[in-house]
């Protein structure tokens, strides 16, 4: 079973900046990306964030050119830095790891990491 483990999720004020940073503790079969999804108060789970092995990145419309993810294979680790954080932000961060085996699809989550931006 591989653990993803967050870090990094605090209080900052709008405007402000954060950087996540997960670390899953091995590179399974079949991984094809790895990515942040967020969950805000009573809404549904959503993609933030995503980064293929080979680099490629994806990005929801709403944080485009405030997020940037990147990867350290090396560490086995995906990072999200966050600038201009605005209150509607604020949600739990997830950690994905996701990618395909003979049986199937699969996908690996971290605990999450709580993110308030509040003044």
């Amino acid at each position: 079973q591989v653990r993803l483990v967050e870090s990094g999720g605090g209080l900052v004020q709008p405007g402000g900046s954060l950087t996540l940073s997960c670390t899953y503790s091995e590179r399974p079969v079949g991984m094809k990306n790895m990515g942040w999804y967020r969950q805000r108060p009573g809404k549904e789970r959503e993609l933030v964030a995503s980064i293929t092995t080979r680099g490629e990145t994806d990005y929801a419309r709403f944080v485009k050119g405030r997020f940037t993810v990147s990867r350290d294979s090396a560490k086995n680790a995906v990072r999200l830095q966050m600038s201009e954080l605005k209150s509607a932000d604020t949600a739990v961060y997830y950690c994905n790891v996701g990618g395909f085996r003979l049986a199937g699809p699969y996908d690996y989550w971290g605990q999450g990491t709580q993110v308030t931006v509040s003044s």
